[in-house]
């Protein structure tokens, strides 16, 4: 077992600079050897501003680097797949942001080199580290909230988009818009709560509707506004989605929307039991609905939140310093591309989907 572990970003943008880079220089036994970007002063202002590494532009650089333990992918959709897959070929760990991939079949593949080159490969549900999250999920395993027949989730906000025109509302790159974005996390939580019950069947309906106009979209926020590209890029994606999941124990539902003409933004998760229930704040606390001794009881804990992001990069590197994979397990993150596929594939065909085993 190594003392200490040397780690490369590849891909220098948001979610590099806000979580994982952050996360990795607080952490005693991970030291970071590279940035990688494509674009270069995206790498070179990461060398500057952190005080540490080297600026590679091409990740095909540094595969061979006998010195490189790990990798955190942070790029977008389209190339998680195959980026993940050349490392862990070339015998490095990996933290892959999510999703895991655009389509399921990408997720596959990169669970069969995973498992085939014995490589981890955890895929960024940061969710799974929430205090919050683990509280509800061990109140259900100890029984409390009963048989857990519904889980309801709402991921829904008035007008908002990510870069319009970009690679986020680009099909080719992302592989869908709201439910690949955003509902990827609520699933994964939920499925992570219940103990991943076998699926059975998916349907839903995905809606492209409100974006399409892109020139005369009227938004209240937009967020990778760098990448947009109104005069000439693509919008094919959903912005608002709903479907039904049905296991061999609780069955799911969900609405979400990235652009609803609702002016409400509700997030949120209900886990209704026969004998409670919780509504999950999503990103912060919960609220435990019981009743006892004739009485009805609401329960809303107190107890410390901690940054999720930084436990899971954090817990991510212990991995790799120990050999062993973790709760952020490729297996896992191909469960949930299962679903969203079947969800897309019913709303394609307007029929409910079986998932294959």
């Amino acid at each position: 077992m190594k003392d200490k572990i040397k780690i490369g970003i590849i891909g220098c943008g948001t979610i590099a600079n806000s979580a994982h880079i952050p996360a990795y220089l607080e952490s005693p036994i991970a030291e970071i050897k590279y940035f990688c970007d494509i674009i270069p002063e995206r790498a070179d202002n990461a060398v500057k501003k952190y005080g540490c590494g080297k600026a590679v532009y091409n990740y095909k650089e540094i595969l061979d680097d006998p010195e490189l333990d790990a990798v955190s992918v942070c790029t977008h959709n389209d190339m998680h797949s195959v980026i993940s897959i050349d490392f862990m070929n070339h015998g490095k760990d990996v933290l892959c942001e999510k999703p895991a991939a655009r389509i399921l079949s990408e997720a596959l593949e990169m669970e069969k080199v995973s498992y085939e080159t014995g490589r981890i490969l955890s895929i960024g549900v940061c969710n799974r580290y929430s205090n919050a999250v683990n509280r509800i999920r061990d109140m259900i395993a100890n029984g409390e909230l009963g048989e857990v027949y519904h889980v309801y989730a709402s991921f829904r906000a008035h007008r908002s988009i990510p870069g319009l025109g970009g690679d986020f509302t680009t099909f080719a790159s992302s592989g869908g818009g709201a439910l690949i974005d955003w509902g990827v996390h609520y699933i994964d939580l939920i499925m992570y709560c219940l103990n991943d019950p076998k699926v059975l069947t998916c349907s839903g309906e995905a809606f492209c509707k409100l974006g399409k106009d892109m020139k005369n979209y009227v938004y209240e926020n937009m967020w990778a506004k760098d990448s947009s590209d109104i005069e000439n890029g693509v919008y094919d994606v959903d912005d608002s989605v709903v479907g039904l999941i049905r296991t061999d124990r609780s069955v799911i539902s969900f609405n979400g929307a990235w652009a609803q003409n609702i002016g409400i933004n509700e997030t949120y998760i209900d886990f209704m039991g026969d004998k409670g229930g919780v509504r999950l704040q999503y990103g912060g606390g919960f609220t435990y609905y019981t009743a006892k001794d004739g009485a009805l009881l609401e329960i809303k804990p107190k107890f410390e939140m901690n940054a999720i992001h930084r436990s899971e990069v954090l817990d991510f590197a212990e991995c790799v310093r120990k050999g062993e994979r973790n709760r952020n397990d490729i297996k896992y993150a191909v469960g949930t591309s299962k679903i969203m596929q079947a969800i897309y594939d019913s709303s394609e065909k307007h029929e409910e989907i079986k998932i294959k085993e």
